[in-house]
């Protein structure tokens, strides 16, 4: 697999792959609204355009952030759930609301802050183990809907 970074610098190597506007709002969607089809990426509030989704659903999928499976029940649609390296951004997205609610707030008054953000600061590491797991099981239900 060819792969095109910038320089050495693993900041900016991981910002060539997550860096965009696009993908980490992906990653959230489908962590924290149990987003997973196309359709279900294009209908959210954030609308993305169908040629940038689907050029970050395949940049995901190339790095392993991803994966695309057919649904069990219609193979014409695709079901794309989050892999381990995926799943390793909770941290960092909840550490994004953290700095959202503390710094852009003040900018935005309506920011829709998560309602548990007070909750999950009092124990990062529990609150993002339980996120995480939380997603594995919805995972599995999705991955067997019959």
């Amino acid at each position: 697999m060819e792969n095109h970074f910038r320089c050495k610098c693993p900041i900016t190597s991981a910002l060539d792959i997550v860096g965009d506007k696009w993908t980490l709002v992906i990653i959230k969607q489908m962590l924290f609204e149990e987003k997973s089809t196309f359709k279900d990426f294009t209908e959210s509030q954030e609308s993305i355009a169908t040629n940038i989704l689907s050029s970050r659903l395949k940049l995901l999928e190339k790095f392993g952030i991803i994966n695309k499976e057919n649904h069990p029940e219609n193979k014409k649609t695709n079901i794309y759930t989050l892999t381990k390296k995926g799943l390793s951004f909770t941290p960092i997205l909840i550490e994004l609301m953290f700095w959202s609610k503390e710094n852009i707030q003040e900018f935005h008054p309506n920011l829709n802050i998560y309602p548990e953000l007070d909750k999950i600061k009092m124990n990062t590491e529990q609150s993002s183990k339980q996120i995480i797991e939380t997603y594995n099981k919805y995972k599995q239900s999705l991955l067997k809907i019959k």
